[in-house]
């Protein structure tokens, strides 16, 4: 994940935060109207109602853009600033000197964002406003003899300047705090990078002491990890979910590191004892991670105690369909796919062709059918990673798995 992602994912957290502000902020101006129906505030009613009501609908058009459409997009911080701003212009053209704070609160609301630009912008269309609402207070200001709004002259001199002089310079408090927090973003997001290249690295050297002893190589965990990039890519997950998830998976199968080398490497057929022993590596794997915190762990321990079972309730724990999580239907066929193509102490590899038939044979047995569809149409992907991640003991493959524009695949139902 790069720099511009990060932020661009703390921006979507502050969209909430800032539509979630925003409505509290109504709760503001019912109590200046409740006041003034109760006639403690002496104000014209008609008038402050359509203040009021105008602010309250500009306050919700962000809402209605984030959380009921969802859209996440850069302008939203924009659209943001615009209504802000244009309440504040509303609230100082009726109010006049009772409303001048409000000139700040679009310019507290960038300073949330760390966008160095949207504090520019906030400050150019905050004038607008400001110059704006500073003479429209002289034909709908309620407040009676109201100073600022006797003459053309009181409105730019007394209403528009002192506003202004108190932006601009706010502005520069603003830009500089805006700018450190940039900073201070961009260390995060370097440490947290660094922390995530470490964790990896940890985890992959782990996979690899657990692949050894059963005389792998560790490149099945890293072709397995890039298996599920592929799907996960595939199923709409975002780029750091994605990312956790394939850091997640090269722990499958931890759990082996509890089970005895002669029944892991043995060369014959195992026993229906050795058999049972080997299939309690997926409890030994979520019992190794039980007590791990963090995102990664959790999601790990999910995909090392599942990845076995089968759409059709026949794999090692009987979970099916539904019940097994989507991320483990994911690893299942990833994980198998790798187990069928690569060679073994015990077995020969299979050929990407008898590979890709058996998995869609599968289909709504072994796996998940929606999970083969995206493994279907992402094959050549598989291929490419196939072959750019070969297991240091296999021998050069055929002409048949390393072409595959010339090879005919099977397609279940075809």
């Amino acid at each position: 994940m790069d720099l511009d992602r990060f932020l661009k994912i703390n921006n979507v957290k502050i969209n909430n935060i800032v539509a979630k502000t925003l409505r509290y902020t109504l709760y503001l101006l019912l109590i200046i109207w409740c006041l003034v129906f109760s006639n403690l505030i002496n104000f014209d009613k008609s008038a402050i109602s359509l203040c009021l009501a105008s602010c309250g609908i500009l306050l919700l058009i962000p809402t209605l853009f984030i959380n009921c459409f969802n859209i996440q997009k850069n302008f939203i911080m924009y659209l943001v600033i615009i209504c802000t701003s244009l309440v504040s212009g509303i609230l100082s053209s009726f109010l006049s000197y009772y409303a001048s704070a409000i000139v700040l609160f679009p310019l507290l609301i960038a300073s949330l964002y760390y966008n160095r630009v949207l504090v520019l912008f906030t400050t150019l269309v905050n004038t607008v406003t400001i110059l704006g609402s500073s003479f429209l207070n002289l034909y709908v200001g309620l407040i009676p003899d109201d100073p600022l709004a006797n003459s053309l002259e009181a409105a730019l001199f007394y209403n528009f300047v002192p506003k202004e002089l108190v932006l601009i310079f706010m502005s520069f408090v603003a830009y500089f705090i805006v700018d450190r927090n940039n900073e201070m973003m961009a260390d995060i997001f370097i440490y947290s990078q660094q922390l995530k290249i470490s964790q990896e690295e940890i985890i992959l050297s782990f996979s690899n002491i657990c692949e050894s002893k059963s005389k792998s190589t560790g490149e099945h965990v890293r072709r397995v990890s890039r298996y599920m990039h592929v799907l996960c890519e595939a199923s709409g997950f975002d780029q750091n979910y994605t990312d956790m998830v394939c850091t997640a998976s090269m722990m499958h199968d931890i759990g082996k590191l509890m089970i005895p080398e002669e029944i892991l490497n043995k060369p014959g057929k195992l026993t229906d004892e050795e058999y049972a022993v080997v299939k309690n590596h997926v409890l030994y794997g979520e019992a190794l991670l039980h007590n791990a915190t963090g995102e990664i762990m959790e999601i790990a321990r999910t995909i090392a105690l599942q990845h076995h079972e089968r759409w059709d309730g026949k794999g090692y724990l009987g979970m099916k369909g539904e019940e097994i999580a989507y991320i483990s239907r994911l690893m299942a066929l990833a994980d198998v796919f790798d187990a069928l193509s690569a060679s073994r102490c015990y077995k020969e590899g299979w050929t990407l062709t008898q590979t890709y038939n058996e998995i869609a044979l599968g289909s709504g047995t072994q796996f998940d059918p929606q999970v083969v569809e995206l493994f279907k149409d992402n094959f050549d992907k598989f291929v490419e990673i196939f072959n750019s991640l070969p297991d240091v003991n296999r021998q050069d493959m055929n002409d048949e798995w390393k072409i595959q524009e010339n090879v005919k695949i099977h397609d279940d139902g075809e």
